[in-house]
């Protein structure tokens, strides 16, 4: 099971490494489309890194996922803390999937935020980890 822990550990990483950057290339393309002479061709490329990045982190989501549950049913863990971080699991994939939704609308050319507001989502994941390494590590109830 220590392989599959350090698999699940990896890949975790690996996935919010992505949650951390997609955002964090949203603030700049928002701010790219705010300036006052906008650069398309800035605009494109950040479509394709954005777009690149997201196809990348959906498989690492699974894979994270995946050695999560094979964890949980190896172990048999239950508890408070274990059902509040699967519910801030759970918040994290809506989370991964309403990027993707982001990604669609500035590919589309339909954003309806600004930096600011995209300052502020970047920092739910940050968040959201902080919780669950907490309720991991100390389990708290």
């Amino acid at each position: 099971m220590l392989w599959i822990k350090a698999l699940h550990i990896i890949f975790i990483t690996s996935w919010f490494a992505g949650l951390f950057y997609l955002p964090r290339l949203f603030v700049n393309h928002a701010m790219v489309l705010d300036a006052q002479t906008p650069n398309q061709a800035t605009s494109d490329q950040l479509k394709l890194m954005e777009r690149k990045l997201y196809r990348f982190m959906l498989p690492l989501a699974l894979l994270a996922l995946g050695f999560g549950l094979w964890l949980w049913l190896g172990y048999g863990i239950s508890g408070a803390w274990m059902h509040a971080k699967l519910t801030l699991v759970a918040i994290l994939v809506c989370y991964h999937f309403y990027c993707g939704k982001l990604v669609k609308d500035f590919n589309q050319d339909k954003n309806q935020h600004g930096h600011i507001w995209y300052r502020w989502f970047n920092e739910l994941p940050v968040i959201l980890l902080t919780a669950v390494v907490i309720l991991v590590v100390v389990k708290p109830f």
